[in-house]
């Protein structure tokens, strides 16, 4: 016994066509900025590698880039499907498709929620990895003759730069830290080994920011 029943006449089941067409475009517009938005995160992700802390981080662009895909592949599929109801001829060939297709939607559909949920859940890890990754390399900005810390100064330097900001929490994080290199230290100077013999660690710590944090 049919629930629900409805009768669609030649016109209207052509308009309904025609509009879940433009449904399934639109959603193909949206795949492809959600895989524009992935792709951006994920080279976003690569540039500040140097101030990331290792973790799977990836993940969260990953799946922006690969539900992007399936929903331009899914989408243009439907729109494809729409189009060819405004003839007979060309619907008969789709029904054994009809229902295999909206399964899939279906599935997709509860795809793309757990992947909403996963990368909000994940924002908080990835600013933790940000957050981290940027204390451990404003502790070593002052190595700049070290292998595999040599690139940190530049990278750290044009991350302040390009957000202006200064510091992970603020400017007084460089105030807890030697930020400038020991090669560029004049140990001859009575003021520098007395500040050096001041700290307990023997640190050249100064009241003072990397020019960076002036812009």
């Amino acid at each position: 016994m049919a629930v629900l029943k409805v009768k669609f006449t030649k016109t209207k089941r052509d308009k309904l066509a025609q509009i879940l067409w433009i449904l399934n475009w639109v959603s193909v517009v949206s795949g492809i900025i959600l895989f524009s938005l992935g792709l951006f995160l994920k080279i976003e992700i690569k540039k500040r590698n140097e101030v990331m802390a290792k973790g799977d981080i990836n993940s969260v662009p990953n799946m922006l880039i690969s539900v992007g895909v399936i929903a331009c592949i899914i989408n243009f599929l439907g729109g494809k499907i729409c189009y060819d109801c405004s003839d007979a001829n060309k619907f008969s060939r789709w029904k054994l498709v009809m229902l295999p297709y909206i399964v899939c939607t279906f599935c997709f559909t509860f795809c793309i929620l757990v992947g909403a949920l996963m990368c909000y859940t994940m924002r908080n890890e990835l600013e933790e990895s940000l957050y981290l990754g940027l204390r451990d390399a404003i502790k070593f900005y002052k190595d700049t003759d070290i292998p595999g810390r040599c690139f940190l100064k530049k990278t750290v330097d044009l991350l302040q730069i390009g957000f202006h900001c200064c510091g992970n929490n603020g400017f007084r994080d460089w105030f807890e830290i030697q930020w400038v290199s020991p090669r560029y230290l004049n140990m001859a100077s009575k003021e520098v080994v007395d500040r050096l013999k001041s700290n307990v660690d023997g640190k050249f710590l100064v009241d003072g920011v990397p020019f960076s944090c002036c812009n």
